[in-house]
Protein backbone atom coordinates (compact mmCIF):
# COMPACT_ATOMS: atom_id res chain seq x y z
CA UNK A 1 0.00 0.00 0.00
CA UNK A 2 1.53 3.47 -1.14
CA UNK A 3 1.60 6.01 1.17
CA UNK A 4 0.04 9.67 -0.95
CA UNK A 5 -0.26 12.74 -0.14
CA UNK A 6 -4.08 12.62 0.47
CA UNK A 7 -3.46 10.15 3.68
CA UNK A 8 -1.47 13.03 4.60
CA UNK A 9 -4.11 15.74 4.04
CA UNK A 10 -6.63 13.21 5.98
CA UNK A 11 -4.73 13.11 8.81
CA UNK A 12 -4.36 16.81 9.52
CA UNK A 13 -7.68 17.37 9.08
CA UNK A 14 -8.58 14.97 11.69
CA UNK A 15 -5.85 16.19 13.94
CA UNK A 16 -7.46 19.74 13.03
CA UNK A 17 -10.86 19.02 14.12
CA UNK A 18 -9.44 17.15 17.31
CA UNK A 19 -7.80 20.89 18.14
CA UNK A 20 -10.60 22.66 16.87
CA UNK A 21 -13.46 20.73 19.29
CA UNK A 22 -10.65 20.41 22.45
CA UNK A 23 -10.32 24.38 21.75
CA UNK A 24 -14.53 24.95 21.95
CA UNK A 25 -15.12 22.56 24.55
CA UNK A 26 -12.17 22.47 27.10
CA UNK A 27 -12.51 25.56 29.52
CA UNK A 28 -8.67 25.10 30.80
CA UNK A 29 -6.43 27.53 29.66
CA UNK A 30 -3.48 24.60 28.91
CA UNK A 31 -5.81 22.66 26.89
CA UNK A 32 -6.56 25.56 25.01
CA UNK A 33 -3.06 26.45 24.27
CA UNK A 34 -2.31 22.47 23.53
CA UNK A 35 -5.33 22.28 21.54
CA UNK A 36 -4.24 25.36 19.39
CA UNK A 37 -0.92 23.41 19.03
CA UNK A 38 -2.14 20.65 17.50
CA UNK A 39 -4.14 22.73 15.05
CA UNK A 40 -1.04 24.21 14.04
CA UNK A 41 0.70 21.57 14.10
CA UNK A 42 -2.42 20.19 11.05
CA UNK A 43 -1.23 23.04 9.01
CA UNK A 44 1.99 22.58 9.23
CA UNK A 45 1.37 18.74 8.02
CA UNK A 46 -0.66 19.93 5.06
CA UNK A 47 2.02 22.26 3.95
CA UNK A 48 4.18 19.58 3.87
CA UNK A 49 1.80 17.17 2.12
CA UNK A 50 1.08 20.08 -0.97
CA UNK A 51 4.54 20.66 -1.02
CA UNK A 52 5.55 16.81 -1.50
CA UNK A 53 2.15 16.80 -4.05
CA UNK A 54 3.50 19.54 -5.82
CA UNK A 55 7.24 19.22 -6.20
CA UNK A 56 7.93 22.17 -4.24
CA UNK A 57 9.93 23.82 -1.60
CA UNK A 58 7.73 26.41 -0.77
CA UNK A 59 5.68 24.41 2.02
CA UNK A 60 8.58 23.68 4.02
CA UNK A 61 9.45 27.05 4.14
CA UNK A 62 6.18 27.86 4.80
CA UNK A 63 6.08 25.51 7.86
CA UNK A 64 9.14 27.58 9.41
CA UNK A 65 7.27 30.17 9.53
CA UNK A 66 4.37 28.76 11.45
CA UNK A 67 6.78 27.13 13.59
CA UNK A 68 8.10 30.49 14.68
CA UNK A 69 4.52 31.49 15.32
CA UNK A 70 3.71 28.93 17.28
CA UNK A 71 7.00 29.03 19.76
CA UNK A 72 5.83 32.69 20.31
CA UNK A 73 2.65 31.85 21.34
CA UNK A 74 3.58 29.38 23.61
CA UNK A 75 5.96 31.77 25.25
CA UNK A 76 3.79 34.69 25.37
CA UNK A 77 1.00 32.41 26.45
CA UNK A 78 3.01 30.10 28.85
CA UNK A 79 3.99 34.04 31.00
CA UNK A 80 0.57 34.87 31.17
CA UNK A 81 -0.25 31.30 32.58
CA UNK A 82 2.80 31.64 35.53
CA UNK A 83 1.38 34.92 36.51
CA UNK A 84 -2.34 33.95 36.70
CA UNK A 85 -1.16 30.71 38.47
CA UNK A 86 0.75 32.86 41.07
CA UNK A 87 -2.16 34.53 41.83
CA UNK A 88 -4.62 31.83 41.54
CA UNK A 89 -4.31 28.02 41.98
CA UNK A 90 -6.89 27.39 38.94
CA UNK A 91 -6.35 27.44 35.09
CA UNK A 92 -10.15 27.91 34.28
CA UNK A 93 -11.03 30.35 31.45
CA UNK A 94 -14.28 31.03 33.72
CA UNK A 95 -12.02 32.21 36.55
CA UNK A 96 -9.94 34.51 34.31
CA UNK A 97 -13.20 36.00 33.14
CA UNK A 98 -13.43 37.67 36.91
CA UNK A 99 -9.73 39.30 36.26
CA UNK A 100 -11.48 42.02 34.48
CA UNK A 101 -11.52 45.34 36.88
Amino acid sequence: MIVTPVWYMMLAAALFVIGASGLLLRRNALIMFMSIELMLNAVNLTFVAAARQLGDINGQVSVFFVMVVAAAEVVVGLAIMVAVFRRRASASIDELAELRG
